[in-house]
């Protein structure tokens, strides 16, 4: 048996992180395919979004599906389900010959596949840590990031030298080639202890006076609103520089640089969350966010513009992850993998109507101005949350499982 904090731990860790960054390709390439996409089918702005939420859509009930198989079996399958879809998606994309079959190969099988490669194996990477959890569940969320980072930059080229068609078909069978052989390294089970002892609290982070059930919804409303705010320069920060006169390619290296800066900021998040707790940093990152957000309303110069994307992407990574940390500190490791399921599909439930809305916003109004202005608002309201969590006061470890769970 495989002991927890050790060096296959770790091993494990570094596995997760690259299946991570592969499958992470899917909530990337449809932003950089949007402009191109948008093209080819001589659709509205709102319209070409449309493949972008339905792959939100898709990751966030992927994510329950898979966390909760995970739970079950293990997380082999999850992943190697996952490697499947997403070979097939991208296969099916290239072959798509109007918008609705783009967009439902993204959400049906591309989402879900990269779904698998994010909840699941946070989830299960906190099975294998105590002393160093939040360090290691914010690494392993950092592969999401890492794929920002790299493959916008990969499709973007992809895209402009062969075609978005062509780029799919490349991106369909690096993914399945090399997640299937790395998902074969993950067979060991969780260690017994992780699996069967109540949640190692650090005492800073668990909310008091609150059933399960309520902590729960309320992470899932957080989880809705931050993401909400979170879409907006995600989603259309590539169509937002091409509007603005300064092309696509422009586009795609700022948001390769947010999500770098993204990578920081988990890394970051996962030392704060060792120390102060997960909803202390969550309120952090919340904060932060917002600050960031509200900084796209000011200019919209290119030079300004690369430097508002890297702060933003320094500010907001650690949100995310801080959820899967709150629920691993408050619920029982059994649990774990589809409790974080939910609360992610909640996050990417955010994506895809911010993503949406976004677009609606645009066209409503000609310009991303007001788009930027309704990011801030809900980040408002997320942060009133994390604030309220926080308010509830933590308590110092005393060993037992919390109420209900």
């Amino acid at each position: 048996m495989r002991e927890i904090d050790s060096g296959y731990a770790w091993f494990r860790l570094g596995v997760a992180v690259l299946l991570s960054t592969l499958g992470g390709v899917g909530m990337w390439s449809v932003v950089v395919a949007l402009p191109a996409v948008q093209a080819e089918f001589a659709v509205a702005r709102g319209g070409a979004s449309l493949p972008f939420t339905l792959t939100t859509i898709g990751f966030g009930v992927g994510g329950v599906l898979m966390g909760k198989l995970s739970d079950r079996i293990g997380i082999v399958a999850p992943v190697a389900i996952g490697a499947v879809c997403l070979g097939a998606g991208y296969t099916l994309v290239a072959l798509s010959q109007g918008l609705t079959q783009f967009a439902l190969a993204y959400g049906a099988l591309i989402g879900v596949g990269t779904a698998s490669t994010f909840a699941p194996l946070m989830a299960d990477i906190s099975q294998w840590f105590e002393r160093r959890r939040g360090i290691a569940v914010a690494l392993c969320a950092s592969g999401n990031y890492i794929a920002g980072a790299f493959w916008p930059q990969v499709v973007e080229f992809l895209i402009r030298t062969q075609g978005w068609r062509a780029a799919h078909l490349w991106i369909g069978a690096v993914c399945a080639l090399a997640m299937l052989p790395l998902s074969l390294l993950l067979r060991s089970p969780a260690p017994v202890r992780a699996a069967n002892a109540p949640p190692a609290v650090t005492g800073l982070s668990r909310v008091s006076n609150l059933s399960p059930r309520m902590l729960q919804t309320l992470l899932v409303v957080a989880g809705v609103l931050c993401c909400l705010a979170m879409s907006m320069p995600q989603a259309h920060l590539v169509a937002y520089c091409g509007d603005l006169g300064y092309g696509a390619a422009n586009g795609a290296r700022m948001l390769s640089l947010m999500l770098s800066f993204g990578i920081v900021s988990r890394i970051v998040s996962g030392l704060l969350a060792d120390r102060l707790g997960g909803l202390a940093t969550l309120v952090i990152g919340s904060a932060a966010q917002m600050t960031a957000l509200a900084l796209y309303l000011t200019t919209d110069g290119l030079a300004s513009l690369y430097v508002i994307s890297a702060m933003f992407g320094l500010f907001q990574g650690g949100i995310v992850p801080s959820y899967a940390i709150i629920i691993r500190d408050n619920f029982p490791a059994s649990e774990t993998g589809g409790r974080v399921g939910v609360v992610m599909m909640a996050t990417l439930m955010g994506m895809a109507l911010g993503g949406w809305m976004s677009g609606a916003i645009f066209d409503l109004t000609g310009s991303y101005r007001a788009a930027f202005g309704n990011g801030v608002f809900w980040n408002l309201l997320n942060l009133g949350i994390a604030v309220f969590l926080l308010s509830r006061g933590p308590r110092r470890r005393t060993g037992a499982v919390p109420q209900g769970a």
